[in-house]
């Protein structure tokens, strides 16, 4: 058992390594379009700038939470889009019948797909994240807790995506679905949850799991509390056991498009 783990892990860090090396095949293109997705996210703290020189709190938050909910929504999105890239086309993969060159090897099928490609502007997510914590002058301690939070938050993102993905095995057009609650996990994480009222606010908690991406981590980065984090961590765990379940519960289902194809 631990051995099969050991090598599925070797397997997929390989995966990445590869995914990685060639997209650094034209480095400057590489270097490029990180340092754009980071002066793209950086143009969006300016309205925030505007806003907190009108009033001191927006939902709740301070300046220095609005930073660290930034860092946390990019931090996240970054983990989840530079090493799970493949688990955001899931929906095409499955209606196109593109699933056969990963299911005739000798490994993990779902780990092999959703690793099999980065995306390199997710770097700079990723390292706007850290940039976010350096102006909410946060602790060394911190950093660490927002690197494990940030996982945690990708790993979230990653389960939602395969969930949502999943649903093509059952239902057509479950693209736009997927496209939709992924967007929606996007969107909704870079606004104070105190902005949000009834339903809205129970939802970004439950189905649409914002809050716990961003939401509680900020909590956790401002005061640490051990229940939230918990919460963070059970959660985590509960979104990838589901998102392997529910792939593989829709895989009996797949059919074949018979395309003659090959990954190295």
């Amino acid at each position: 058992m631990l051995t099969a783990v050991k090598n599925q892990g070797r397997v997929t860090f390989l995966s990445i390594k590869y995914s990685v090396m060639r997209e650094m095949i034209n480095k400057t293109t590489f270097i490029t379009n990180i340092l754009f997705m980071i002066l793209n996210n950086a143009c969006f703290i300016v309205q925030w700038v505007v806003l907190y020189s009108l009033q001191d709190q927006i939902g709740g938050y301070s300046f220095t939470q609005v930073l660290l909910l930034w860092g946390m929504a990019a931090g996240s999105y970054g983990v989840s889009h530079f090493f799970f890239e493949n688990a955001y086309t899931l929906s095409d993969q499955i209606t196109e019948g593109k699933l056969d060159a990963y299911l005739v090897q000798p490994k993990n099928v779902l780990l092999s797909l959703i690793t099999s490609k980065v995306k390199t502007s997710a770097l700079g997510d990723m390292l706007y994240g850290y940039i976010m914590c350096i102006f909410a002058h946060v602790s060394i301690l911190h950093y660490l807790l927002f690197t494990f939070l940030s996982i945690c938050g990708g790993l979230i993102l990653t389960g939602f995506a395969i969930v949502l993905g999943s649903f093509s095995f059952w239902i057509k057009k479950a693209d736009m679905l997927a496209e939709t609650g992924n967007g929606w996990m996007t969107s909704f994480s870079n606004y104070p949850d105190g902005i949000f009222k009834g339903v809205v606010k129970v939802l970004l908690y439950t189905l649409i799991p914002v809050g716990i991406v961003s939401y509680l981590p900020v909590s956790i980065l401002s005061e640490f509390k051990l229940p939230l984090f918990g919460i963070v961590v059970g959660f985590t765990i509960l979104m990838v056991v589901l998102a392997f379940l529910v792939f593989y519960r829709g895989l009996k289902r797949y059919s074949s498009s018979n395309l003659m194809g090959v990954r190295m």
